[in-house]
């Protein structure tokens, strides 16, 4: 189960804020945890936004931690909507997108065999 929250933007969309575990193959190896950002259209498409990228066990429970008016900013301005970083913050770490948390396949799911 994941920490995070939520918070809904005058729009109507939301933007999802969860604490993950690094995936095994991502960047930097296996580690500590990271703060993920995704907007869409709903809490819903947020989650299944992160299970069709191979994150399949992130689930929201409640909004202990919901994102910061800095953390909507950035997300809002980055074209995919998905972006990361380290939690807790350390130093003035930048945003990076989600494409390297997952590695260069771009997804987190179980290797396939070589055929």
């Amino acid at each position: 189960m994941a920490g995070g929250g939520f918070c809904r933007l005058p729009n109507g969309t939301v933007v999802v804020a969860l604490a993950l575990n690094r995936p095994p193959e991502g960047a930097g190896g296996p580690g500590g945890p990271v703060r993920v950002l995704v907007h869409a259209a709903n809490r819903a498409r947020a989650l299944t936004r992160l299970r069709n990228l191979g994150l399949r066990a992130v689930y929201l429970r409640g909004n202990a931690q919901p994102p910061t008016p800095d953390e909507i900013t950035a997300v809002l301005h980055h074209p995919d909507g998905l972006l990361w970083r380290t939690a807790p913050q350390t130093g003035q770490e930048l945003w990076h997108p989600i494409r390297a948390l997952l590695g260069p396949a771009g997804y987190a799911g179980p290797a396939r065999p070589a055929a």
